[in-house]
């Protein structure tokens, strides 16, 4: 146990799985209270119960903004304040290319992943500055500062993230609030389970071994990799950093993949 972030409240959305799963568990570790938030009752309880009594579970859509404002609510009740604000919850998944992608899908990604950010920063900064200040985190992606085919909806609802954050973090830098985002690379646990289907071992192993062979570290991440982090943004550690997204990737957006695939260092030679 350690103490970076002892006396702290903290809420993470997309908490039940994933990286907010793993999120939550470091929080806790380093003194943290969480409030676990996920649409997913049962993976908020189970994320819960596997912290304990630092921890409490919260079902909530971060697309309604009486949800959002709820599990503020729930969370100052709960530990008597707010200091942490982890925007984590997104969606992701086969759209088709810009002229195929349906509306709903392009929609539905832009409400969870863009529009729920925002309503968590909306809805969230009033209770930071009752608590005199505090640090604002929010998922973004690679996918944000660079294009990815078949995809262009996610793409641009992580670059509306990165652009997002740095015009909040100059309106509240002078309160006290930091706002930075994360783009985590390839990672195994990136989107959770709720547009990839059921935990899947072999599907895991499958993305492990194909996020390898084009990251120039020469492994996937995975969840404790953004833990890591988000812990640093939400720590005292980061206090002179704001507006900032910081990538996470392995190396994955230092050098193009082609010609990492072609290059003789690739293979060690």
């Amino acid at each position: 146990m350690g103490d970076r972030l002892s006396g702290k409240t903290a809420v993470i959305t997309g908490a039940g799985s994933g990286m907010g799963r793993a999120t939550a568990a470091r929080f806790a570790e380093e003194g943290a209270q969480v409030l676990i938030v996920d649409r997913w009752t049962q993976r908020a309880e189970e994320a819960s119960d596997e912290i304990g009594d630092a921890a409490a579970a919260f079902t909530a859509d971060v697309t309604s903004g009486e949800d959002v404002q709820a599990m503020y609510q729930a969370a100052a009740e709960r530990f008597g304040g707010v200091d942490i604000i982890y925007n984590n919850a997104g969606i992701g998944g086969p759209e088709g290319n810009a002229r195929d992608c349906p509306e709903e899908v392009f929609d539905e990604i832009m409400a969870v992943n863009l529009r729920g950010v925002w309503l968590g920063m909306k809805y969230g900064i009033p209770h930071l500055e009752r608590a005199g200040g505090g640090s604002i985190i929010s998922t973004a992606s690679v996918a944000g500062i660079t294009g990815l085919t078949g995809i262009v909806g996610y793409c641009g609802s992580k670059g509306g993230v990165i652009a997002l954050t740095r015009a909040a973090a100059g309106e509240w830098a002078a309160r006290g609030i930091r706002i930075n985002c994360i783009c985590p690379g390839p990672v195994t646990t990136r989107i959770g389970d709720d547009s990839m289907g059921p935990p899947d071992p072999a599907r895991a192993a499958a993305w492990r071994a194909a996020s390898a062979a084009t990251t120039p570290l020469g492994r996937s991440g995975e969840g404790i990799d953004i833990a890591e982090a988000a812990l640093y943004l939400a720590s005292d550690e980061s206090s002179f950093m704001t507006g900032q997204a910081l990538v996470v990737d392995g190396g994955w957006t230092s050098i193009s993949e082609r010609w990492f695939n072609f290059s003789p260092n690739a293979f060690g030679g």
